[in-house]
């Protein structure tokens, strides 16, 4: 079955297994696996990877040499543009060798992932793992799921109603504020790199990541202040973390958010955590676009599975959730923002406020 454009609703699952009982939910999983398996498709591409790194590596070469050339120019704002694209291709990358995609060794993922995530992007390769290995072990679970932690938006009714003030008056409108939010995320995104690596907690590869993060972003910088004027460079600093930041959100932000969150003390086997909290969005070019993200269900069912293997596994997949009736959602990509922002608005009604506001007026967000 599949939902191709209705919000999905918060439910509240508890010790229950939607979809229906099964003796052993285990083997329906293994099952699934094992036809996936047989059919090859988590045999490692490591030359697809190769190939979008180069073609990637190329790009950034180009706008590095119209960085330079075109010099005391304001159309070194488009060049900030293709950088914040590139730069977000580089962190899916990332983000697929921390899955184990690309490499058989573990090793060789990690040095990947972690040379891309902190020389290339600069974000710290530790936060993002422990941060999004949190998610997928529990993805939309409360108290499990980091993703779904209260912070500037709220994803739960409950968080939401503890809000005041101005920060209220925000989440109340928060769908149509989501967007527009995400372009201070590139920013965020840096600064809670620089955090962990300096933080107290433990980070692995600590000061490797150090060694990598301060030289890249200290570079970066320093080469921008240099070659432009004091303005020019704080505009392009701002176009290129704009973008950035409005593509990772755009690209991450479809898959879980307006779909089922999951009480703390569910009991929701493997199969039907990870499809059910998931979505699937359809259309030409969104695997370039996303990165392979628009397969969020078979990414979390088979998260070491490549990139190029995800479409057939789609295929492999719908066809066994709907044999075994387990609610399987697709949709487009325009479509998945209209969910997320009627789901964040929705969640945002229930925000606290000024004790002498009106009800109705709060309720439709006056």
């Amino acid at each position: 079955m599949t939902d191709s454009a209705s919000v999905a609703p918060v439910v509240t699952f508890t010790k229950t297994r939607p979809g229906g009982n099964r003796s052993n939910p285990t083997t329906e999983y293994s099952a699934l696996l094992r036809t996936v398996r047989d059919a090859g498709l988590l045999r490692r591409r490591t030359g697809f990877y190769v190939m979008v790194f180069s073609i990637l590596t190329l790009a950034l070469g180009g706008a590095v040499a119209g960085f330079v050339l075109l010099g005391d120019s304001w159309y070194q704002l488009l060049i900030a543009g293709v950088l914040g694209v590139i730069l977000t291709q580089y962190a899916f990358l990332a983000h697929e060798a921390s899955h184990r995609q690309i490499f058989t060794s573990g090793k060789a993922n990690d040095l990947a992932g972690r040379t891309l995530a902190n020389l290339f992007v600069g974000i710290s390769y530790s936060w993002w793992m422990t941060k999004h290995s949190r998610h997928h072990a529990n993805p939309n679970i409360v108290g499990k799921d980091p993703d779904i932690e209260q912070d500037f938006v709220s994803f739960q009714e409950t968080d939401a109603a503890k809000t005041r003030g101005l920060h209220a008056w925000a989440t109340r409108r928060q769908g149509y504020l989501f967007f527009p939010a995400l372009t201070l995320e590139g920013l965020n995104l840096h600064l809670l790199g620089f955090k962990t690596v300096f933080g107290r907690e433990r980070v692995d590869r600590r000061w490797l990541e150090i060694g990598m993060l301060v030289p890249r972003i200290s570079l970066y910088v320093t080469a921008i202040f240099l070659f432009l004027p004091v303005g020019m460079a704080f505009a392009f600093l701002g176009v290129q973390l704009a973008v950035f930041g409005v593509y990772m959100g755009a690209s991450f932000a479809p898959n879980h958010k307006g779909m089922p969150i999951l009480p703390h003390d569910s009991e929701v086997d493997f199969l039907r955590r990870q499809v059910l909290t998931s979505r699937n969005i359809a259309g030409r070019g969104t695997t370039t676009f996303m990165g392979g993200l628009n397969y969020q269900i078979e990414h979390h069912l088979f998260p070491n599975m490549p990139r190029p293997h995800l479409a057939k596994a789609r295929e492999i997949a719908k066809e066994y959730c709907d044999t075994h009736s387990i609610l399987y959602t697709e949709t487009t990509l325009t479509q998945s923002y209209g969910i997320v922002i009627q789901y964040l608005n929705r969640v945002g009604l229930a925000a606290g406020g000024d004790p002498f506001d009106c009800p109705a007026a709060v309720q439709f967000g006056r």
